[in-house]
């Protein structure tokens, strides 16, 4: 590992500073994925700014929903009272990532930020234009059975490896952050970016802008949810495809349906298509199913991980099914 400066700011704003005067240097909040990254020489920052001082821990009430602090760990959000009364669906996400150990110490602001986990990025004797731009990219003609379907390009076809932000993305959330230029937030949607021709960007981030919170708006009661994760391995494994459901059911008629995927694009992806062709309808398999269809349109699949063309929308079919109370 590349030795490095660090320092532990006491405010956002001196966080800010210290990453301003060091444009090499990185935010450390859990550390969960980053120490990785800089065992393994992916990433090799000239400083380490330990957010862990900074007041940025609580999880309250705010304009009528609900404010997440960028270090409220993944478990303390999981288990927090608002967010399991008025927010199942976002504990259920965290609940199904990772281990027990990880989310005592994932944070959720280091949450929205972790790399993927394309094994190409993280093998530096391999061409990788997300690590490396210019390279290449290894997995177009390598292992991709764990890659994207949906918004890749010929420069990466990784996928986003979150499970709380396709939750977040269901929900409509929105990020908070702070930098340089001040404060603003991004519509979760808008924080992921796809790969285009600069996958070393994950992110709409501005240089030196540090995440202080996740915003969620109010939602109603009748919301049924549902979080299905498909996996190699209940007990610890990343997503070979995920759905977050928000269905509004008016009898068995479709009132509202809110629909994110996770484990088939570079960020949580959204299906407004398939939302528009389920709203009035009535609640069936038939129906969820004959929708989910829908969402192949677009879609792309590679050597390894054609079969996720048939898993996505049966994973969507179910889910929707367990949220509508079918399944």
């Amino acid at each position: 590992m590349k030795q490095f400066e660090y320092s532990r700011p006491s405010t956002a704003q001196a966080a800010v500073q210290s990453l301003s005067k060091k444009p090499a240097g990185q935010f450390l909040a859990g550390g969960t994925n980053l120490i990785d990254l800089m065992k393994m020489q992916v990433v090799a920052p000239e400083r380490l700014i330990d957010l862990g001082g900074l007041p940025l821990n609580e999880v309250k009430a705010a304009s009528g929903g609900l404010q997440i602090g960028a270090l409220v760990t993944n478990a303390e959000a999981a288990e927090h009272p608002l967010v399991l009364r008025n927010y199942p669906l976002l504990s259920k996400a965290i609940l199904a990532g990772a281990s027990p150990q990880l989310r005592n110490m994932a944070t959720t602001g280091g949450n929205l930020l972790q790399r993927t986990r394309c094994p190409y990025f993280f093998d530096i004797t391999m061409p990788c234009n997300k690590r490396r731009p210019g390279s290449g990219c290894a997995a177009l003609k390598g292992y991709n059975r764990m890659h994207a379907i949906f918004g890749a390009s010929d420069k990466c076809i990784a996928v986003n490896p979150g499970d709380m932000s396709v939750a977040l993305a269901a929900m409509n959330a929105q990020v908070e952050v702070t930098g340089p230029k001040g404060t603003r937030s991004i519509p979760i949607k808008d924080f992921h970016r796809l790969p285009g021709d600069h996958p070393e960007l994950d992110t709409t981030l501005l240089p030196e802008e540090l995440i202080t919170a996740v915003t969620l708006p109010p939602l109603s009661a009748s919301y049924k949810t549902s979080y299905l994760k498909i996996r190699d391995r209940t007990s610890y494994a990343f997503a070979l495809v995920s759905a977050a459901v928000m269905l509004d059911l008016d009898g068995g008629r479709i009132r509202d349906v809110r629909i994110a995927m996770g484990g088939v694009a570079h960020k949580p992806w959204c299906l407004p298509g398939v939302e528009t062709a389920l709203r009035g309808r009535t609640a069936s398999e038939a129906v969820f199913a004959d929708a989910a269809a829908q969402m192949l349109q677009g879609a792309k699949a590679y050597e390894h991980n054609k079969f996720k063309l048939k898993l996505a929308p049966n994973t969507l079919t179910l889910a929707l099914m367990q949220a509508a109370g079918l399944a």
